[in-house]
């Protein structure tokens, strides 16, 4: 089966990596072809208060994304799904699975009024409930980003994560690259597997608010960078 652009999925397992980083696995119809790269956008829609599910309009029979996108937009508020963008952590072709992490913000999660509901909903996730993906599609695939770039440079905060560690899974042998995270504290920090040259410095608010300083760039700016052309990715 081709991937489909719009289909539910399942939860099938919970991890909590850090205090505010969950880590969710997904099966569901079409992922067993499902196109994956590095740094890949995902649209995930979270069902209303009351709803078991997503509600969803039908796909049009010549799968017209745009069409479903106004059907999509044709629904009541109250009971159009929220539609939020998120990275694909990973994906086993093996067992059809997806994996995304969620960065869950605020100090309550599952509480705070200033969460937003795909924080509330990731707070408090369990196997057997039910989202829906809208894509991924593979006009935004991208090639690794090195190019003819001797190094990369990566930097972002907390919701940048799940992009670099994929971006640095997928680093060759041999490549070299150095990376600049901002969390909230040492307890946010996770491992980053790669067979790359990888440097990681992470960045701490220590009680700041996210984008309330300048820590994250003027860690950059201290970086000691090798020698060569680099190439930047930046996210925040």
């Amino acid at each position: 089966m081709a991937a489909e652009p719009v289909a539910l999925i399942h939860v099938t397992d919970v991890q909590r990596l850090t205090p505010h980083m969950v880590r969710i696995g997904f099966a569901g119809d079409g992922l067993d072809d499902f196109p994956t790269w590095p740094d890949q956008q995902l649209k995930l829609l979270f069902p209303r208060p009351g709803q078991a599910a997503p509600r969803l309009p039908d796909v049009p029979a010549d799968g017209d994304q745009m069409r479903w996108y106004q059907a999509f937009l044709a629904l009541p508020e109250d009971e159009r799904p929220w539609l939020r963008s998120y990275t694909v952590r990973s994906y086993d072709p093996v067992r059809q699975r997806l994996t995304v992490d969620f960065v869950l913000h605020g100090s309550a999660p599952a509480d705070d009024p200033a969460s937003g509901p795909a924080t509330r909903w990731a707070a408090t996730a369990k196997t057997g409930d039910t989202l829906a993906r809208y894509g991924p599609s593979a006009l935004y695939a991208r090639p690794l980003p090195l190019g003819t770039a001797d190094w990369l440079l990566l930097a972002g905060d907390e919701t940048a994560l799940p992009a670099i560690g994929s971006l640095v899974e997928a680093l060759p042998p041999g490549a070299r690259a150095l990376a600049c995270v901002e969390v909230a504290d040492a307890a946010e920090e996770q491992h980053l597997t790669t067979e790359a040259d990888l440097t990681v410095h992470w960045v701490h608010r220590d009680g700041a608010p996210p984008g309330s300083g300048d820590a994250l760039p003027a860690a950059v700016r201290a970086l000691t960078f090798p020698a060569g052309a680099p190439f930047a990715w930046l996210a925040g």
